[in-house]
């Protein structure tokens, strides 16, 4: 059976799967008190009613009722013992049902914890969690597995990766989307489609989201970027409450007429999420008949994304500039403080690199006598929490390369593979199982070829074997070797021969460390930019080098502008005409870097701190403005919580996003609980107390969480009760914590109406605390229905309103 998906996508129709299992529930009045999917146990024959339902509608892939039955979240319940009954269970009533040609897909949704460095869940510990559940449900008999609503590449890759070590059955992946057409954590559709391809699995797309013409907005930049099969499935739009009652505005006729538009898009796949019924899909599915899929046109060029940007790689684009300064290599003060565990001069070397027009980061943590593979995921960590370029992660080893792509959550290059047998065997499972690119060293066994023709060779073998591998063209990029000049000057025009080669012949993208060039001679910055211009104008696509050498900066723009590869001189231009930062000459040669005008006093030195989330330096500068005689609430209040605002406001204007602020909500807390040992306890008392929970019945607390951590970071007091916190004991403890404000989220349509009920309590109690509520499926003309004093529809927003609504108090 788990060949039949794979069948069906080789057939020429679009593939129809069902629609939502939870709203035909909440409509049919069954209500419980514990986990949903308990109702694999309790009432199956109500399951299997929907499941055929969704038969009859014309359905031919049917989920099961198992979203959620992971151990963590069953855990909420008491039920962490019951994973695999509740999946195995989940699979096996609607296979029981399932006539030939209908599959089962096993649902699986995200664990709901963020993964490190966002949150605190380690990697291989979702790798463990989702594997657990991945075996129940290839125990019950599913025919794929279904990934869905998942917000974090991370998370979604600790997924697929849990899929492959535990089964060969299909896999489909997809993310679901806010009105900014990105991720809670920023990813955006494009990155999402680059990241998720890579990972080689049958079929990828979004669900839930906007309702279908959201989605359709989403499916355009999905398909645009990527070569797999998509699967579409909207909600029947954003739900409103009516008389107690949650309504999906989405009548059936209008989720037809949306089905037109994600097949002429590129839609394999058609399905429904939240507030679908059988009789929405027989629309759907109806307005699908005897219509093809669209045949796409290919999508070539190497791509590699980190959590919320995108760089593509050749295809005809500018040569990119690849940042090589975090390298211990020659470095002693670099290498030792890699030896100390002090990550500040890595965060200073990726901010650096990046403020002077780096796209990429080569992260290198070579160092003898250290844990490597412990050292890359710190580095990692610390890079991608600093920046938001892609990195290639560069060693020899497998156990660093993998450490290093095992946190890192976008698409990253592996650098690198050569020619020789033992090292391909031992690289190219690892970018398969990471959905990695490769960096392919025309090198081999016998060393460095002489002749371009030999490099050529042993591209072609790296090639070829990276394809059997089942490794994509699109991501494989070559490296033709650079020699040192002085000592083999004839080899110089064997690599731009070798260049031209590769890229006629193999199409690939090519890459070279350029600096390699000049080792041992003077005036370095010079031969190395005249050979980068050289190679440019041969084809080469990308380059390692330092972004503070200004002559190879200068060769690089200007060969794109000579070769074509610059339209109108755009960036050229630009990059000549910028004003807007200082210049600081350094005193090697050939180098300048462009950097940020230095904090002159302790409060603008605290405050860059604070927007950057440089975490680890926070404490020193505390140390020093309490030494110098700044009072704690000077600080806090003219200092910590102004740059916080200004996070805030980058991350409206979309700046910056969710991962960033909060580091820079975390590099605040330090701040803020060692100020709190200095403050008077009259000066603690002056804060304004808001009690905060997730509504009974509703084990959904990331945005709770997120929310809590800003208000406590602006200086409130944060009373935060948790999870699933019944009415009477919100209401119980904010009067015996004599609190100014209550916060309320919800996740589910099935639990906010206990927001209503809490209102309408402290109303019945005459207790006039003011309410501000928030959550997915919560709106303003919800909050305005019950009585709500605020809504908020994020975190950032929560702080603002309750700052506004204070002052006007």
């Amino acid at each position: 059976m788990a060949n039949n998906f794979l069948q069906k996508l080789k057939e020429d129709k679009i593939i129809p799967f069902d629609g939502a299992t939870g709203s035909l529930i909440q409509q049919m009045g069954i209500k419980t008190d514990t986990a949903p999917e308990m109702l694999n146990l309790t009432h199956r024959d109500i399951l299997q009613g929907i499941g055929k339902a969704y038969i009859a509608a014309g359905c031919e892939v049917l989920e099961t009722n198992t979203f959620g039955a992971n151990r963590i979240k069953l855990n909420n319940f008491g039920l962490g013992n019951k994973v695999h009954e509740l999946n195995c269970q989940g699979v096996k009533i609607i296979k029981e049902i399932a006539p030939e040609g209908v599959l089962v897909a096993a649902s699986i949704g995200p664990i709901g914890k963020f993964i490190k460095p966002v949150g605190e869940l380690d990697f291989n510990e979702a790798i463990d969690v989702f594997s657990e559940q991945v075996k129940a449900c290839v125990d019950g008999g599913a025919d794929l597995i279904i990934f869905e609503t998942f917000s974090d590449l991370s998370e979604i890759k600790a997924a697929i990766i849990a899929a492959k070590n535990t089964t060969d059955i299909p896999i489909v992946a997809t993310m679901t989307f806010q009105e900014d057409l990105r991720t809670l954590l920023g990813t955006s559709p494009e990155i999402a489609a680059i990241v998720l391809e890579s990972m080689n699995i049958a079929m990828i797309g979004a669900n839930c989201s906007l309702g279908p013409k959201g989605l359709i907005k989403v499916a355009e930049k999905m398909v645009k970027v990527s070569n797999t099969d998509f699967l579409f499935q909207p909600n029947a739009g954003l739900p409103t409450l009516k008389d107690g009652k949650t309504i999906f505005p989405e009548t059936p006729q209008q989720m037809a007429k949306s089905v037109k538009k994600f097949i002429s898009i590129g839609a394999r796949g058609i399905g429904g999420c939240c507030g679908t019924t059988p009789e929405h899909l027989k629309a759907m599915l109806s307005s699908a008949k005897d219509k093809k899929p669209r045949k796409r046109k290919p999508v070539y060029g190497l791509r590699i994304a980190s959590r919320t940007k995108e760089l593509v790689i050749g295809n005809n684009n500018p040569t990119v500039l690849i940042g090589e300064r975090i390298n211990p290599t020659g470095r002693k003060v670099f290498s030792q403080e890699i030896i100390n565990r002090n990550f500040s001069l890595i965060r200073k070397e990726a901010i650096e690199q990046a403020n002077n027009s780096a796209q990429a980061l080569d992260v290198n943590v070579g160092v003898p006598g250290i844990d490597e593979p412990s050292m890359m995921r710190e580095v990692v960590r610390t890079v991608q929490s600093a920046v938001d370029l892609p990195i290639m992660i560069d060693s020899a080893t497998p156990e660093v390369i993998e450490a290093g792509l095992s946190v890192f959550c976008g698409k990253a290059i592996i650098n690198s593979v050569s020619g020789e047998e033992k090292k391909l065997q031992a690289i190219l499972p690892i970018a398969k199982k990471y959905g990695a690119a490769i960096l392919g060293l025309a090198i081999d066994d016998e060393g460095i070829p002489k002749t371009a023709h030999d490099r050529f060779r042993i591209a072609k073998k790296i090639m070829e074997r990276a394809l059997d591998f089942g490794i994509s063209r699109n991501d494989i990029i070559i490296d033709c070797v650079v020699s040192t000049v002085s000592a083999e000057p004839e080899l110089v025009l064997e690599t731009l021969k070798a260049i031209r080669l590769i890229k006629e012949k193999l199409r690939l993208p090519t890459i070279l460390g350029v600096s390699n060039i000049s080792h041992g001679l003077p005036s370095r910055s010079l031969i190395n930019a005249t050979f980068l211009s050289m190679a440019i104008s041969h084809g080469l696509d990308a380059a390692i080098i330092n972004p503070y050498d200004v002559r190879m900066q200068e060769a690089l723009y200007a060969s794109a502008v000579l070769t074509n590869k610059d339209k109108k001189a755009q960036r050229y231009i630009e990059r000549e005409t910028k004003q807007s930062s200082t210049v600081v000459i350094t005193k090697k040669e050939g180098e300048q870097k462009t950097v940020e005008a230095k904090p002159q006093s302790i409060s603008e030195m605290i405050y860059k701190t604070v927007i950057e989330g440089e975490k680890e330096g926070i404490l020193e500068l505390i140390e020093k403005a309490l030494s110098q005689g700044m009072k704690p609430l000077e600080i806090s209040n003219n200092t910590l919580i102004p740059a916080l605002e200004k996070v805030g406001e980058r991350f409206q204007g979309q700046e910056l996003f969710l991962p960033q602020v909060l580091l820079s909500a975390e590099t605040m807390k330090i701040a803020f609980d060692r100020l709190k040992k200095e403050m008077t306890p009259a000066e603690l008392s002056e804060r304004t107390k808001v009690l905060i929970a997730t509504v009974e019945g509703d084990v959904h607390d990331i945005g709770k969480n997120i929310v809590a951590t800003l208000l406590a970071n602006h200086g409130f007091e944060v009373i935060d009760m948790g999870k699933n916190i019944s009415a009477d004991k919100i209401i119980d403890e904010a009067v015996k914590k004599n609190v100014n404000i209550i916060g309320l989220s919800a996740l589910m349509t099935t639990t906010v109406m206990e927001m209503d009920k809490i209102i309408k309590k402290l109303k019945e109690k005459n207790l006039n605390i003011p309410v501000i509520i928030g959550g997915a499926v919560v709106t303003q003309s919800f909050a305005d229905k019950i009585g709500a004093s605020l809504y908020a529809k994020d975190a950032i927003q929560a702080v603002e309103r309750l700052k506004e609504f204070l002052t006007k108090k």
